[in-house]
């Protein structure tokens, strides 16, 4: 291998199984060429973030397997997207994983950038044993307020599976359900389940964000979400307040005298 060229050496590398290379990696460290050193350097810092994402992996399984290890099979996170905005509805998701998933990276949904949002999107709901993502709408997050919006979408997620689940993980909220369940502060952080369901939440209302976009052009809605940008402060006051705002909100309540 020290005689090959750096391009047949990467492509060695990126064909190798994980302790091949790490054999590889102990036969380069002795080729004295500066480009061999510095691939050793990057398939290094590749090594290392796998590592991490494998740890954070097993970490954020922790409750699944200890729920799993006391009998329940049918274990399902939820979480909720859109009480902050002030434009637009709640959504919630309930997801059941399997036990066996590929799922590595998955985390907190405000974690990830768009396109790795996108990615898990269509893997958790091609993996899950079940999935629900359900809204509650802009009329009834002013008549009820949004925490209680936020756990009826919640709780109309869980309704909707279609497998009955035996235990909920919920990301800081308690669900009037007679379901044994545990509420985890920065659940999206402990909990793949929980993490699954908030990246259903967030980019189900991102889309329907976008959509009244099209609808209500001019106030970015598809940029900020609903959420109280200063440019979507300044549309409001130019173009007044539209049908999908909360009117029990600040500032569109003051722009409504």
């Amino acid at each position: 291998m020290l005689n090959e060229s750096i391009s047949i050496i990467k492509k060695q590398l990126e064909e190798a199984s994980q302790s091949e290379i790490e054999s590889y990696i102990e036969i380069l460290k002795v080729d004295k060429r500066k480009g061999v050193q510095r691939l050793v350097e990057q398939v290094e810092r590749k090594q290392e973030k796998n590592k991490r994402a494998l740890q954070q992996h097993e970490d954020i399984q922790v409750y699944e397997r200890d729920l799993l290890h006391k009998g329940y099979q049918a274990i399902a996170g939820i979480d909720e997207a859109g009480r902050g905005p002030i434009a637009g509805p709640v959504v919630a998701a309930a997801v059941i994983l399997p036990t066996e998933h590929s799922l590595i990276g998955l985390t907190d949904s405000k974690k990830l950038s768009k396109k790795q949002r996108e990615f898990f999107y269509d893997e958790i709901k091609k993996q899950a044993i079940a999935f629900s993502i359900q809204e509650v709408d802009v009329e009834t997050i002013d008549e009820i307020n949004i925490y209680q919006a936020a756990k009826r979408a919640m709780k109309l997620a869980v309704e909707q599976l279609s497998t009955e689940p035996d235990f909920l993980l919920v990301d800081a909220m308690h669900i009037p359900l007679d379901i044994e369940q545990t509420s985890l502060i920065k659940g999206d952080q402990k909990s793949l389940s929980i993490a699954a369901a908030s990246v259903l939440a967030k980019v189900t209302r991102d889309q329907i964000m976008s959509n009244w976009d099209q609808t209500y052009p001019g106030y970015g809605f598809s940029a900020h979400s609903g959420y109280g940008t200063p440019t979507h402060l300044e549309a409001m006051k130019q173009q007044g307040v539209t049908p999908i705002h909360r009117r029990s909100f600040q500032p569109v309540k003051d722009l409504l005298g």
